[in-house]
């Protein structure tokens, strides 16, 4: 099968390109319509979010399963306590009022993102909001990369599974982006659910080697991801084998030699999360296909300052 997707994703002579993780994380609030707004401003036109379904079948944009107290709020703007309820628990009226505007800077996760502005009244979005918004005219080259986020409690219900994905699909095509989303998930038996049910778009397959630490303040994708025995070199092969268009590995784990043989089978490389200027240089330095980040303006400066860009020129007719 031919995807369109693939060209946008796609290093070219003089280009690496550049995703907005959650938006632009660093800077405004993560996986909010504010902060892809900011983003594709800013001349970003690969945005990556998360997914999943209130219990009323809502497919919302929010990475952790459940409200995170760092940077929930209540409708009386308290930050959360005690036992956070989690998203697939609540419907979608019950999940409406919560503010996830900010973060609390006291918090160790709070801590890691000390420059992001603070918004008020600011909601968890609805897919089908991003997906309206990605109608409009001037956001027609806008691409996603779209993380299902897979519940390790449901790991053996497959029903459940299913109709995530079916639902996310469902909103995907009836906005009519379907040639422009990439399916992309750290469960490669969920990807292959996607590869099942939506075949005209490709499966972005994630990987982190088990020996690096889970992010401080995010859900752990350890126990969906199955890499655990194989090598970093050898994850390129099997994402091939499983029948992935994308490998997405964590930028600690990506050497020349991996990247290479990614190259060799064909496979589209985007790094994440790179935040840090020596990072993304190293990043930049290695040629991968495209750098995931929290900080679009440094990868941009970065990328101008090594006579780089992150889109390929418009061609003149």
């Amino acid at each position: 099968m031919v995807f369109p997707q693939l060209a946008a994703f796609t290093a070219a002579p003089g280009v690496i390109r550049l995703v907005g993780h959650r938006g632009a994380r660093g800077v405004l609030p993560e996986n909010t319509i504010a902060g892809f707004e900011f983003a594709m401003q800013s001349g970003v036109s690969l945005l990556e979010l998360d997914v999943t379904a209130t219990r009323d079948g809502v497919v919302v944009i929010t990475h952790n399963h459940h409200l995170t107290p760092s940077m929930v709020r209540d409708g009386d703007g308290n930050w959360l306590q005690g036992s956070p309820p989690k998203v697939s628990a609540l419907t979608y009226d019950e999940l409406r009022p919560y503010d996830v505007g900010g973060l609390d800077s006291r918090s160790a996760y709070g801590m890691r993102f000390p420059d992001q502005g603070f918004l008020e009244q600011t909601r968890i979005p609805r897919l089908s909001e991003l997906l309206t918004l990605l109608q409009q005219e001037q956001h027609q080259g806008v691409h996603l990369l779209l993380e299902i986020k897979s519940d390790p409690d449901l790991m053996a219900n497959s029903a459940a599974r299913n109709t995530l994905v079916q639902a996310v699909v469902a909103e995907v095509r009836a906005a009519e982006v379907q040639n422009r989303t990439v399916l992309h998930s750290f469960d490669w038996d969920l990807l292959a659910d996607c590869q099942r049910l939506a075949p005209e778009m490709p499966a972005s397959f994630l990987t982190q080697m088990p020996e690096n630490d889970d992010d401080i303040g995010e859900d752990s994708s350890k126990a969906v991801n199955p890499v655990e025995g194989f090598t970093a070199l050898e994850l390129p092969d099997k994402v091939a084998a499983a029948g992935g268009q994308f490998w997405c590995p964590y930028f600690l784990d990506i050497t020349a030699e991996s990247l290479a043989r990614a190259r060799e089978l064909g496979l589209i490389t985007v790094v994440w999360t790179a935040n840090e200027p020596a990072d993304i240089s190293r990043m930049i330095e290695l040629g991968v296909d495209a750098i995931c980040t929290d900080y679009p303006g440094r990868v941009q400066h970065l990328l101008r300052r090594n006579g780089l860009h992150w889109q390929v020129a418009p061609t003149v007719a």
